[in-house]
């Protein structure tokens, strides 16, 4: 059973920082692409950032210079630094774990910022107070 597993969500005023984590368990391999997505209130998911197994990144302009998404392949982890928030960043963050082959070929795109992963997590909330 594939379970993702998402923690480090809190509540922090305009300006502070967060680290959130992502332990994936049960996968079939490790995966060639991991990412974030948030939703926040009255909007749809989006996402966030994404890396590749080999590092490569990926990040929404609204988070570029202010969130760093890294991973440590051999134990399926993946993180997302969050610095600078900001009350438009409060969301719900969920952590996702390899795009459907079928997407990808169709976006042309190794580790897509939309929402056609396989794998995702529960969720942990971040509040930002302004």
């Amino acid at each position: 059973q594939v379970q993702l597993v998402e923690s480090g969500g809190g509540s922090v005023q305009a300006g502070g920082s967060l680290r959130l984590s992502c332990t994936a368990s049960g996968l079939p391999s490790s995966p060639t692409c991991m990412g974030w997505f948030r939703q926040r209130p009255g909007k749809e998911r989006e996402g966030v950032a994404t890396i590749e197994a080999d590092g490569t990144t990926a990040y929404a302009n609204s988070v570029k210079g202010r969130f760093t998404v890294s991973r440590v392949n051999a134990k399926n982890t993946l993180y997302l630094q969050m610095d600078g928030l900001e009350p438009e960043d409060t969301a719900m963050y969920y952590c996702a774990a390899d795009p459907h082959p079928a997407a990808k070929q169709a976006l042309g795109q190794h580790c897509p910022l939309s929402l056609v992963y396989i794998y995702y997590g529960q969720g942990t909330q971040v509040t930002v107070s302004s």
